[in-house]
């Protein structure tokens, strides 16, 4: 076996190989002719105080052991396998396309949107002329909302299934080979539209399907089971196991769902704003003064608060990168945000958003699955109209916001539609507004200058997660009614990031495997 060895270096010394190899060996007592390989298995920055270092655990091989290399992604050929059919070619629905090729069945995937490559055609036409196509967007199309918002791959979801297997893919299709040993590994908008078309040449190759601009509006249920779905209000196909992977944001998939009286619950999500500062001011708070030290990234930062019973934090923080619009329908506005690979943009962005479950809401009714989506498209529209009806935004600096004055005139945003001034106190429902107004004052007590008139507030932060669940059985996971049904990823309520939605996609394929006596 080998053994794992935990040092610190400065930053400076990341890249002496000699060094740090010196430094673990000295550490265990070992010298060089007692190993045979060795890696850093994980990296991350120490900034609490300085001097800034980095913490490196390192990965030793000693005399007589052997490295094993295992392949990371061994596919069958499927061409004339059993069919699957997968609704969505985001992280949940490709990793369930490769699993399947993996695991010896034929994925069908259906994706409502286009390929990653004409995708960017419509978020240059919502970006430069707010116009909002609903089935090729920042969240629509192949990769999923992740694939043109950032690409971050940290995830808390230990447990859920095997996190190092589905970083591996990354890497098999393309990723550096950072992300494997960061502690908050990212791979870059500009980076992941290459590697999401490997991943589907992959899955064809090996004798699966994928489908474009193929949006699932029917679907066919016999004596509690799954029998057919239709594509495009025309076709039928017949499938006995179709996995549901159509993201947070197919609202459209929610309201079949309950048309066809098949069970959905009413899910707490979270809505605030997103806010933008100086990527130097972040770099300066964060680093304590050591922010010109040329060898240290773009700095990041996580806050959380209890306001009043209610959970407020950060959520998606970018560093180096641009807010985006993310309205997947014409009378609404959304915001994320985004970094390109080498996070060089001089904006920090971070959604600041409260914690809500449905029965903090208005409207509450213990049976209504729409409670939560509903309030979330109340704000989207308010924030729309208080934008000009545009895909403009309603925006407030940061101080300014928790006085209740307008803003008179802004410092330059990377939100290319552009900004509305507005008071948000007006714009979000009061259950918002007061959580983050308490938050802000809190958060610049921990982080000494977050709290400024340099930072200014995009309204609304509002595509964190499903406020709605489609329930499934824990062991089988398939619909707790309807069996051959497979709810999955963050469409679903089953995950919340690019991760682990794409190690629940396995965990489905897997659950379809054993029930076809295809994995023990």
């Amino acid at each position: 076996m080998s053994i794992l060895v935990q040092i610190a270096i400065l930053p400076r010394q990341q890249e002496d190989s000699e060094y740090i190899l010196e430094l673990a060996l000295e550490r265990e007592n070992l010298r060089k002719e007692n190993i045979v390989d060795w890696r850093i298995r994980k990296r991350s920055i120490d900034a609490r105080r300085r001097p800034i270092k980095i913490n490196l655990q390192i990965e030793l091989w000693l005399k007589g052991e052997k490295r094993e290399i295992i392949p990371p992604f061994i596919p069958q050929n499927v061409e004339d396998s059993k069919r699957i059919a997968i609704i969505g070619a985001g992280p949940a629905g490709l990793y369930a396309a490769l699993r399947a090729v993996e695991a010896g069945l034929k994925p069908i995937v259906f994706e409502r949107g286009k390929d990653v490559r004409e995708r960017r055609r419509d978020l240059a036409a919502i970006n430069k002329l707010q116009i909002v196509n609903p089935e090729s967007n920042y969240c629509f199309g192949e990769g999923g909302a992740g694939t043109y918002s950032d690409g971050k791959l940290y995830t808390r979801s230990k447990k859920r299934g095997n996190v190092l297997k589905a970083l591996e893919w990354f890497v098999h299709f393309g990723a550096d080979e950072d992300i494997l040993i960061d502690a908050h590994p990212h791979i870059g908008t500009n980076k992941l539209p290459k590697i999401i078309a490997a991943m589907r040449e992959a899955i064809i190759e090996n004798g699966g399907e994928v489908h474009f601009n193929s949006k699932m509006t029917d679907i066919k249920i016999e004596k509690s089971e799954i029998r057919a779905i239709q594509i495009n209000d025309r076709d039928w196909f017949e499938f006995e196991n179709v996995i549901l992977a159509t993201g947070h944001s197919a609202r459209d998939i929610y309201y079949l769902l309950h048309d066809k009286n098949i069970k959905m619950e009413a899910k707490g999500f979270a809505i605030g704003v997103r806010a933008e500062h100086p990527q130097e001011l972040i770099d300066h708070i964060q680093y304590h003064g050591e922010d010109d030290n040329p060898y240290l990234p773009p700095a990041s930062y996580s806050l959380v608060e209890q306001v009043d019973g209610f959970g407020v934090y950060s959520f998606c923080m970018c560093p180096g990168g641009i807010i985006a619009p993310c309205a997947t329908e014409q009378e609404e506005v959304v915001t994320n945000g985004w970094s390109p690979s080498k996070r060089n943009n001089p904006y920090a962005n971070s959604g600041i958003v409260v914690s809500v479950a449905p029965e903090d809401l208005p409207n509450y009714k213990k049976d209504d699955p729409f409670v939560c989506l509903d309030y979330q498209k109340y704000v989207e529209k308010r924030c729309w109209e208080a934008g000009g009806k545009s895909q403009m935004v309603p925006a407030q600096r940061m101080i300014d916001f928790v006085e209740g004055k307008i803003s008179s005139d802004f410092p330059k945003t990377s939100y290319q539609p552009g900004i509305v001034s507005a008071d948000l106190n007006e714009v979000l429902p009061p259950l918002l507004s007061k959580k983050l107004k308490k938050a802000f004052v809190l958060f610049g007590k921990k982080m000494k200058g977050y709290y400024t008139n340099e930072a200014v507030l995009h309204a609304p932060e509002s595509r964190t997660s499903s406020p709605i669940s489609i329930p499934r059985d824990p062991l089988t996971l398939e619909h707790v009614e309807i069996k051959g049904l497979y709810p999955c990823g963050e469409g679903a309520g089953y995950a919340g990031g690019i991760i682990s939605a794409a190690i629940d996609g396995i965990n489905c394929v897997d659950a379809i495997a054993k029930k076809e006596s295809l994995l023990a």
